[in-house]
C-alpha cells in the first residue's frame, strides 16, 4: 500500500502544476505511466494563447474562443480562463519558463494561430512545451514532498459508495501496474488529481505520443463521471506525411507566419473554402484538406513556407527544419508534404470551474477534462492555458476543503482473480490496430450514419472479446490501453450518432447543417449507456 496526501495522475502541465500548488501542504504522489517527459505538453509546439499586448483585449480572445467553439462554449468560463491567463503566464515565467522576447526590448514576441484576430500566442521557438515542461518539472523534481513515479500506469480508480458525498461516491486512489517490475500496485490518497492527457491513439493517425490512450477518461467513465462531447475530436490540419515521420507535426504557427497550403497541381486552395484562408479554425482547414485530397485523388496537399526569409525560418521553426531535414526536406526551400491526423479531444471527463469531476476527491484538469472551454472545437494554443488555469484552480480548492484530512475507507488490495499469463498476445495487437483502423476509417474527419453504425457493431464485437481475455488473463500495459481505447471508442461513437446535425469538429454528411434548436447542447454519456470492457 502506498499512501500519500495528493495523488496525481500525469507529469503534463496539468498534473504538475497542481502537484507544485499542493505539495507545501503534504506529500505528492506522481505517477506517469512513461518517462515524466513522455506526453503531450512536451510536443505543444506552437505556444500558450494569453492576452499580453497592450493591442490585444480579453474581450477579443473570449470572442476567437466562443466562435471556434461553433456555439457550445460556456462563456462564463471562457471568461474566467481568458482572465486569469496573464496571471498564469505570470507563475510558468516565475518556474523559470523562458518565453521569446523581441530583441532589445522586454516585450514578447508574440505569434498569431488560426481562428485568432490578433497576436499573441506566447512561445519559445517551436518547442514552446518542451521549454514549458523544462522548467515545471526541474521544480516538481527537486521538490522534498514531490516522489514521481515513472512506468506506472493506472488501471482503474478505487472507489466506494458515500451517499453523503459528491455524486455519492468517492475516490479512495488506484490500483496501478509498474511496468518495469510487472507488480500491481495500490495508491491511495486524500485527494486525486487526473491529468493523463488525451485519446489520439484511439485513431490510426495522429500528432500525439504513444501514451495518449485516453486511460483517464476511460477509467473515470468505468468509475461512474460523465463524459460529454466525445465527437469533438479535433484532427490537426497539417502533419508531415512521410513513412518515418510518424505523424510529426508542422504547427499551425507556421501557417501564422504565412504559410500556404496548396496541392499537387501547385494551386492554393484554402480561399476557396473560408475567406481566413490558411487561418480559419482548424476543423475547417482540416475538412477543406480532407476534400481537397479526396477530389484529387492525392494522399496528402503541400505546406510552403520557402517564400519566407530562410534566417526567419530557422530562427523561428528550428525543430521542424531539423527534424525534416533528417528525413530528406528543405524548408527553406521547397513545401512539405501534409495531411490531417487526430489531435486533440475536446471532449472528456465533466468538470465544474474548480475542476472537480462527479466523484468525491476525484479533480480534473488538461485535455482528459471536459470544462465548457473549448465546446465544440478549441481554439489554437488555448489548451495548454486551460490546463494552467484548471491545475491552479483545483489545488485552491483542494487547499480550502479540510474535509479531506483524511482517507475515509480501509483500501482494498488488488484482487489478480487467479488470472494467468497469455500465450495469446497475438490478439491484443490484433485488436490494438482492428480499433484504431475502424476509428480513422469510419468515425474520422467526415462521417455518415452507415459508418458510425457499422464502426459501433465491429468495436462492440472487439469489446466483448477483449473482456473475457481481460478477466482471464494478467494484466499487460498492452491490454489497459487497449482496452481504454475501445472504451474511448465506444463513447466516440455513441455521441457522434446521437448527435443529429454537424458543428464544429463534428462534421455528418447526412445531417450536414445546424440545429441550434435542438442540438445547442453537450452530448453527456452515462457508463449505463455503453457496454464496457
Amino acid at each position: 500500500m502506498n499512501t500519500s496526501d495528493y495523488l496525481v495522475l500525469g507529469s503534463g502541465i496539468a498534473g504538475l502544476i497542481f502537484a507544485l500548488e499542493v505539495a507545501e501542504h503534504g506529500r505528492v504522489s506522481v505517477l506517469c505511466k512513461n518517462a515524466p517527459d513522455e506526453g503531450s505538453t512536451r510536443y505543444a509546439q506552437g505556444g500558450i494563447a494569453s492576452v499580453t499586448s497592450p493591442l490585444d483585449t480579453f474581450q477579443a480572445h473570449i470572442a476567437d474562443t466562443l466562435d471556434a467553439g461553433d456555439g457550445l462554449c460556456n462563456e462564463e468560463i471562457v471568461r474566467m480562463v481568458v482572465e486569469d491567463g496573464p496571471e498564469r503566464i505570470e507563475q510558468l515565467i516565475s518556474l523559470g519558463t523562458q518565453f521569446d522576447r523581441k530583441d532589445e526590448s522586454d516585450d514578447y514576441e508574440l505569434g498569431r494561430e488560426g481562428g485568432h484576430s490578433a497576436r499573441r500566442i506566447l512561445h519559445a521557438r517551436d518547442a514552446t512545451g518542451a521549454e514549458i515542461h523544462r522548467a515545471i518539472f526541474a521544480r516538481a523534481s527537486a521538490h522534498p514532498n514531490i516522489d514521481i513515479l515513472p512506468y506506472h500506469i493506472a488501471i482503474d480508480f478505487i472507489t466506494c459508495d458515500n451517499p453523503d458525498a459528491r455524486g455519492g461516491k468517492e475516490v479512495l486512489g488506484v490500483y496501478a501496474l509498474d511496468i518495469q517490475s510487472n507488480e500491481i500496485k495500490t495508491f491511495a490518497a486524500k485527494l486525486t488529481m487526473l491529468a493523463t492527457g488525451g485519446a489520439g491513439k484511439a485513431y490510426l493517425y495522429t500528432s500525439n505520443p504513444d501514451v495518449a490512450t485516453g486511460d483517464g477518461i476511460a477509467m473515470s467513465f468505468r468509475a461512474g463521471a460523465r463524459v460529454a462531447n466525445m465527437e469533438f475530436f479535433q484532427f490537426h490540419p497539417t502533419c508531415l506525411y512521410h513513412p518515418e515521420a510518424k505523424s510529426f507535426l508542422i504547427t499551425e504557427a507556421m501557417r501564422g507566419e504565412g504559410a500556404k497550403l496548396i496541392n499537387l497541381s501547385g494551386q492554393r486552395f484554402m480561399p476557396e473554402y473560408d475567406k481566413r484562408a490558411e487561418l480559419a479554425p482548424r476543423d475547417i482547414v482540416a475538412r477543406a484538406i480532407d476534400r481537397e485530397m479526396k477530389k484529387t485523388g492525392d494522399d496528402y496537399v503541400l505546406l510552403d513556407i520557402s517564400h519566407r526569409d530562410e534566417k526567419f525560418i530557422l530562427d523561428r521553426f528550428p525543430t521542424i527544419a531539423e527534424r525534416t531535414r533528417e528525413l530528406g526536406f528543405d524548408l527553406c526551400k521547397e513545401p512539405l508534404p501534409v495531411v490531417p491526423a487526430a489531435h486533440y479531444c475536446c471532449g472528456g471527463v465533466v468538470s465544474d470551474s474548480w475542476g472537480r469531476s462527479d466523484l468525491a476527491r476525484l479533480y480534473v484538469a488538461g485535455e482528459t477534462a471536459q470544462t465548457g472551454l473549448h465546446g465544440a472545437n478549441r481554439l489554437a494554443s488555448n489548451s495548454l492555458l486551460e490546463a494552467l488555469v484548471f491545475a491552479h484552480r483545483a489545488a485552491r480548492h483542494a487547499l480550502a476543503h479540510g474535509e479531506y484530512s483524511e482517507i475515509p475507507r480501509v483500501v482494498p488490495e488488488w484482487d489478480s482473480l487467479d488470472t494467468v499469463k497469455s500465450s495469446e498476445e497475438v490478439l491484443v495487437s490484433h485488436s490494438w490496430d482492428e480499433v484504431r483502423r475502424t476509428m480513422w476509417n469510419l468515425v474520422g474527419i467526415s462521417r455518415r450514419d452507415k459508418r458510425l453504425e457499422l464502426a459501433r457493431r465491429r468495436i462492440e464485437q472487439i469489446a466483448a472479446e477483449v473482456k473475457d481475455y481481460y478477466w482471464s488473463y494478467q494484466v499487460t500495459s498492452d491490454l489497459v490501453e487497449l482496452r481504454n481505447i475501445i472504451t474511448v471508442a465506444l463513447i466516440t461513437i455513441h455521441c457522434a450518432a446521437r448527435r443529429r446535425e454537424s458543428r464544429g469538429l463534428h462534421f455528418n454528411s447526412d445531417v450536414p447543417n445546424h440545429d441550434d434548436e435542438n442540438w445547442l447542447i453537450d452530448s453527456v454519456v452515462h457508463a449505463s449507456d455503453i457496454s464496457l470492457v
